[in-house]
């Protein structure tokens, strides 16, 4: 049956979760007993849920494991029995824990060396994200930690505002964004988050820091009022943020997103598209509650960022 003209692709989200083991890669495979396949967990989205907050909720339901994600994967795109269209995207994601409990849609679950889990592939198609992992893994950009930066959402506009522009707060759609994005965020697992302690943008993550019963540190250097007094602070704590190496999300303003993106792009990969997404960037400027994902490798001087991604609204 030919595929309806127009009609949106059925989308749904997973990952290749992976560990070592005495040194040794391996990943996790699932059996589907209903199609009798051997694949990657993965499942459709639920009504306005993110296509990351999918996947890592996908994993946890097939598998039982908790996954934090990490670099972005070759997508998917095959045609169903019925003519309709499938997107699937899918990312690299960590094991950090779980009860290993499985759902009846899923049957086994088996950690398997990479040899082993091409040997098992049920669809020569889901080879490609296992390759892009594989490969990684050889160039050791594998295992990456993550560096979110967060535009604040849409606000109240100034020119309504009578009060200290600092307290000026979400509008109702900045703060339905700001809801929207709470997991998203814990998909990649973000343990710090710090902010201009401008209310619009504290309110921005505020939903996810509250999931996650984390304390946002607000910061006088991301404030467009301490960007004015010294320029400096806002690639300072970029700086401090990649010295630091810890999964974070920083929320700042417009103003001074191009020094940051800019000093962001100064640590990419030479040639990479993740140094000519941040540059880009630093240029044409992020939206209002956009989420720009950077997976980075190592610390300090020596982190390089391995991959982009951005989450718009």
């Amino acid at each position: 049956m030919p595929r309806a003209a127009g009609r949106q692709p059925v989308r749904a989200a997973g990952a290749i979760v992976w560990r070592r083991r005495r040194g040794r890669l391996e990943v996790a495979m699932i059996h589907r007993p209903r199609y009798d396949d051997w694949s990657w967990p993965k499942g459709k989205l639920e009504v306005d849920e993110t296509w990351a907050g999918a996947a890592v909720r996908e994993v946890e339901e097939e598998t039982g494991l908790l996954a934090r994600l990490g670099m972005p994967l070759p997508r998917a795109v095959y045609p169903l029995p019925r003519g309709e269209l499938k997107e699937v995207r899918y990312w690299a994601a960590e094991a950090i824990g779980g009860d290993g409990a499985l759902e009846h849609e899923v049957d086994e679950v088996k950690w398997v060396t990479e040899a082993q889990a091409f040997a098992r592939l049920t669809h020569v198609r889901d080879g490609l994200q296992l390759q892009a992992v594989v490969d990684a893994e050889r160039r050791g950009l594998l295992q990456t930690w993550p560096l979110l930066v967060v535009r604040h959402a849409d606000a109240l506009p100034r020119g309504s505002w009578d009060a200290p522009d600092r307290e000026r707060p979400l509008d109702p759609a900045g703060s339905a964004r700001a809801e929207a994005i709470a997991p998203l965020i814990a998909a990649y697992g973000v343990t710090r988050v710090i902010s201009s302690p401008a209310e619009r943008c504290t309110a921005t993550v505020a939903p996810f820091a509250k999931s996650q019963q984390l304390v946002i540190k607000p910061k006088k250097g991301l404030s467009e009022e301490g960007y004015e007094a010294e320029p400096a602070k806002a690639t300072s704590h970029v700086d401090k943020m990649l010295a630091r190496a810890e999964a974070t999300a920083v929320c700042t303003h417009r103003p001074l997103l191009p020094a940051m993106l800019t000093r962001l792009a100064d640590h990419a990969l030479p040639g990479s598209a993740a140094a000519s997404t941040l540059s880009e960037l630093a240029s044409d400027g992020i939206d209002k509650g956009e989420i720009v994902v950077c997976q980075v490798v190592r610390r300090g001087v020596e982190a390089r960022i391995v991959t982009v991604e951005r989450h718009r609204p």
